[in-house]
């Protein structure tokens, strides 16, 4: 039986899906030397973790009923110490996080947070967002972050990335020693986040000697305004959950949009850097009157302004060449799916095309 458990609870977009394969891919070496991360059969925690915080999730709720328990009775099972860790944790309600406590009151629980700046954070949960149907352009988006309570939050955005507030119902019960916050570098060069998990999570970096080459990458912003787009119209076309994870965010998004040269990056608009310095300053204030351990530099929760003659590009702004030339791009790499199965009838593609024709108002 585990006796410690080490709980990673995100946040988003903080280099958690490196950490996460890198894990996976070195189970083995990792057991020898008495940690476990018990994933299971799907690969990964997401199944549980979403099990436990009991969201929609784009239709995938039924399908991980269970999950948590599952993952529960294998961290149980494992012997020495065990590492959890999924992003979307971050966003469990009081009772959920309680519930959780509750499986795991046996063992020496810590739990692992890691945070980067909002100026990075900002655009790329807007994006996420983008990935997962939405259509609302970046100005709304950076407004709602701006005016919604930080404090007891009900926005997705801050019950996983407000700081005080996640550690706060993740760590109740906890002394501070056994409350880690891991800081994400401002420049990943030398493997310094790895490092940092590492030391969050008690293990010698040689114990994973494999590297990962996975991480959830962006995409720019003349991809993203294509994307808002081709949401709109697969919203009317009314493709399935299923179909659009599979063809838009994998297919398209992850394996081509976020792969092309010369993207536009996404920024926070100088104006909003006084408001994510104060916001920073709130937050650095609560870690150092907390006691728990850090991982890293607090000064790299603080946003990097921009030059201040760099000009400003919005995301919200397109540039009708570029725009067109993504759209393309994706065209082409569904089109060439298409043509490399052998029976395009039984693809997820098919689903495509009815949708297709539904939005011309044809008859499937």
């Amino acid at each position: 039986m585990a006796d410690v458990v080490h709980l990673h609870v995100g946040a988003p977009k903080t280099g958690t899906t490196y950490l996460q394969d890198r894990l996976a891919i070195n189970r083995t070496s990792l057991e020898e030397h008495g940690v476990s991360y018990p994933i299971g059969l799907r690969g990964d925690m997401f199944g549980a973790a979403l099990d436990l915080i009991d969201m929609p999730w784009g239709g995938q709720r039924e399908g991980v009923r269970g999950e948590w328990d599952a993952l529960m009775g294998r961290v149980r099972r494992a012997s020495g110490r065990a590492v959890v860790s999924h992003e979307i944790l971050a966003g469990a309600r009081p009772k959920q996080v309680e519930r959780a406590m509750r499986d795991l009151a046996e063992l020496e629980v810590h739990v692992v947070f890691s945070a980067r700046d909002l100026a990075r954070q900002i655009p790329a949960e807007w994006q996420e967002t983008v990935k997962h149907r939405r259509v609302h352009p970046f100005s709304r988006f950076l407004r709602q972050v701006q005016e919604s309570p930080r404090r007891n939050p009900r926005t997705w955005f801050w019950r996983a990335q407000s700081l005080p507030d996640v550690l706060t119902r993740w760590s109740s019960g906890l002394p501070p020693e056994r409350i880690h916050l891991v800081t994400v570098p401002q420049t990943r060069t030398g493997g310094a986040l790895w490092t940092r998990y590492c030391e969050a999570l008690q293990l010698d970096p040689a114990w994973a000697p494999e590297d990962s080459d996975r991480a959830n990458v962006s995409i720019g912003i003349d991809e993203t305004i294509m994307l808002r787009r081709l949401n709109r119209r697969l919203r009317a076309a009314e493709l399935d959950s299923e179909a659009y994870r599979s063809i838009v965010r994998e297919l398209v998004v992850h394996r081509r949009l976020a792969l092309r040269e010369d993207k536009r990056k996404v920024t926070l608009p100088p104006e909003a850097f006084d408001w994510a310095d104060e916001v920073t300053d709130e937050w650095i204030e609560w870690v150092r009157g907390s006691g728990i351990h850090v991982v890293g530099d607090l000064e790299d929760l603080r946003p990097v302004r921009p030059d201040p003659d760099a000009v400003w590009e919005n995301p919200d702004k397109p540039r009708p060449a570029r725009v067109g030339d993504a759209t393309m791009d994706a065209l082409v790499t569904v089109v060439m799916e298409l043509a490399d199965r052998p029976d395009p009838e039984q693809s997820p593609v098919s689903r495509l095309a009815r949708a297709a024709r539904r939005l011309r108002g044809e008859t499937p």
